[in-house]
């Protein structure tokens, strides 16, 4: 990389302009749905009513006209109605448009009405369609008279807004506060600077990509949220510890050879660290629905790009750099070593009594997982969107004017020949307050749809025995769905592969570091403590978020439960990065323990020269999640806080104190590897 610096910064501007160009329609190119679990019986009935009852799905649009002098018959209340169905006719995203009808969409006291526009679109077509049209129907309000869009796809809609104007703000934050932290650490500007450059083109070229695989499969504009995350938190972690030890390098040699000894040394844990995340995400994949899988791919992009930039980009620019790399440099960091003096007397007290230590960090660990027993999880409730979005003002209109559980009806597709049965059935269900006469589909199919309205709130507990009950009871050809249901149907799968997925990343994860490390008892080890402060992080998380310790102080109404695709999407994203700093920690001692064959060495120096990095990365990182937590809405400020947490426990409680700790009790038998499995694996050596 350093001989052919020319062309390896040439390459990269080819790639950047490229992938630039694209970048900036990221957030408007991406979708805004796939909130469902492919195959399940939910997007079944969705697809149906969209073929046969003229887009009346889960992802129709409804539009709530309220006035509380004049009831709906009034002239000046019809005239809105007709200029809100005139806002969709013409638009072939919508389907057919229905008024308000008595006893169905008109409230008893008849000053509250629903139009329904059907969906003719994808859910993902439905939110940018409702995305360009809802700022036109809401300025239809006027004289006592109120207009809100309402129901699934407005829900996303406002939802997207809100989480994309909070992320940008975050970034923004984050960016001065990182800066002033890697100043700190690296003593110098140049050195602080080169890590943020790497991040920024990382998270360039992503977003391209990201643009374009989305014209090949839709992308959610979650993938994009979650990768600038991550771009900015691994990036910087990269460069930091690649920066660090370079700058080591430099002292004895030139900086061709002080870049091929970074690259030796440091390098491989950085790749070994990257194919950690990656294969940690991979299992992500597994889960069927869109969102969920496409934000993984966000996250995957970001990091391949990342670790693309570290391997190629950054070897160049510290060679074409060499001592200028300290450049700007603050007085204290002419005298800073890469062997930091107080980490190595970290080392040492940890050498002398490691139980005490041990005893503690596993306690407070384990104290802080116990509440994951009692952890909750369920689909976001309408609680995510702000109080003043249009689409919550609505959801409050209709549960005022028509009943709690009125904003979340269940759809019901049944053959014709059942659907009288059917609709006797489903009004006997506890838990439905009102079934309405089954509407036989207009183009012959043999379908007829049936809406059976819940007397609870669609983010209420009961609405999954209610769903059950309907089921079960309702004739075999009877399918049910609505949003609701799909809703729930989704929670299920999340929970349904949340064992497999964690499964495969702890195989995975102990694989690599076997692979990384040539030693199994210190692979296993690593895999295992990774997991105590996983579970630490979401124990936290039920204390704040389910229980609501501190939510007024964070500024949020806990809704009693984390959302429903937390456990699945934090494990693999908290596991990432934990193996993260595993591997840049024991990397480093495995390095000295293949110089000195000494075990206490490798503890000691082990810490010594990754404590500095892995401190100021985890800084880092923690000041990157916790600018989240200052987000309006709950999703990102669940995930600031619990990333951030994470990141905070696993640095500080397991990396800087179990894991040597673990080193050191374990002696020569951490590094000890049998001479079969010597055989069988790759040959990987840390020292230059």
């Amino acid at each position: 990389m350093v001989t052919h610096r020319r062309w390896v910064f040439g390459v990269w501007l080819i790639v950047l302009v490229g992938l630039g160009s694209l970048a900036p329609s990221v957030f408007s190119s991406l979708a805004g749905a796939g909130w469902q679990a492919n195959g399940s019986e939910s997007v079944q009935v969705r697809e149906l009513a969209q073929q046969h009852f003229g887009g009346n799905s889960s992802a129709a649009v409804q539009v709530v006209v309220h006035s509380d002098s004049a009831p709906i018959t009034d002239p000046a209340v019809q005239d809105v109605i007709a200029d809100v169905s005139g806002v969709f006719t013409g638009d072939t995203r919508f389907g057919d448009v229905v008024a308000p009808q008595p006893g169905m969409t008109i409230s008893p006291d008849g000053r509250t009405g629903i139009v329904i526009a059907g969906a003719n679109g994808t859910t993902d077509e439905m939110v940018k369609a409702v995305d360009d049209v809802k700022e036109r129907l809401t300025a239809l309000s006027a004289d006592g008279i109120e207009v809100y869009p309402t129901g699934s796809s407005a829900l996303w809609s406002d939802f997207n807004k809100a989480n994309h104007d909070a992320m940008i703000q975050a970034e923004l934050f984050s960016w001065p506060v990182t800066l002033a932290i890697m100043v700190l650490a690296f003593g110098s500007l140049v050195a602080a600077g080169l890590p943020l450059l790497l991040t920024v083109a990382g998270l360039v070229a992503s977003a391209g990509g990201l643009v374009l695989l989305n014209g090949v499969t839709p992308i959610s504009v979650w993938a994009m949220n979650f990768a600038m995350m991550f771009a900015l938190a691994l990036g910087i972690d990269y460069a930091l510890f690649i920066v660090a030890r370079f700058r080591d390098a430099l002292r004895n040699a030139d900086p061709r050879a002080a870049v091929a000894e970074t690259m030796d040394t440091a390098g491989k844990a950085v790749v070994l660290s990257g194919l950690t995340v990656l294969v940690s995400l991979s299992a992500v994949l597994l889960v069927p629905a869109p969102a969920v899988r496409t934000m993984a791919v966000g996250i995957m992009l970001a990091v391949a790009f990342v670790l693309l930039a570290t391997m190629t980009l950054l070897p160049a620019a510290l060679g074409a750099l060499g001592p200028k790399v300290n450049a700007a440099s603050l007085p204290y960091a002419k005298r800073q070593a890469h062997r930091s003096p107080k980490f190595a007397a970290w080392g040492e007290l940890l050498h002398k009594h490691p139980w005490p230590f041990a005893l503690v960090s596993v306690g407070i660990l384990i104290a802080l997982a116990l509440p994951v027993l009692g952890l909750k999880v369920a689909m976001p409730s309408i609680a995510v969107v702000p109080e003043d979005a249009p689409v919550r003002q609505g959801y409050a209109l209709v549960q005022a004017q028509f009943g709690p559980g009125a904003p979340g009806a269940l759809q019901v597709v049944v053959p014709d020949a059942d659907a009288v049965e059917t609709a006797t059935v489903a009004a006997r269900v506890d838990g439905i307050s009102m079934v309405t006469p089954p509407q036989s589909a207009a183009d012959d199919s043999g379908y007829a749809l049936l809406q059976a309205i819940p007397s609870v709130d669609p983010s209420d507990e009961a609405m999954g025995s209610i769903l059950a009950d309907l089921r079960s009871t309702l004739p075999d050809s009877a399918l049910v769905g609505g949003a609701p249901a799909e809703n729930l149907d989704l929670q299920q799968a999340l929970n349904d592969y949340l064992p497999i997925v964690v499964g495969i990343i702890l195989v995975l994860g102990f694989v690599l570091l076997l692979v990384a490390l040539q030693a199994p008892l210190i692979a296993l080890l690593g895999t295992v403590v990774s997991l105590l402060s996983t579970a630490a992080a979401f124990g936290v998380a039920k204390l704040i978020f389910q229980d609501g310790h501190g939510s007024s102080l964070l500024g949020f109404t806990p809704q009693g439960f984390l959302d429903g695709w937390g456990p699945v999407f934090f494990f693999a994203m908290i596991f990432a990065i934990a193996m993260d700093y595993t591997v840049f920690l024991l990397a480093t001692a495995k390095e000295h323990y293949e110089r000195s064959g000494d075990s206490k060495v490798a503890q000691v120096d082990g810490l010594a020269h990754s404590g500095r990095v892995i401190f100021a990365a985890a800084a880092v990182m923690v000041a990157v999640f916790f600018t989240f937590a200052l987000s309006d809405p709950l999703p990102p400020k669940e995930m600031g806080i619990i990333l951030g947490v994470a990141v905070l426990l696993d640095a500080f409680l397991v990396r800087l104190v179990l894991l040597p700790v673990l080193l050191r009790l374990t002696g020569h038998g951490a590094w000890w590897s049998p001479a079969w499995l010597r055989a069988v694996l790759p040959s990987i050596r840390f020292s230059h």
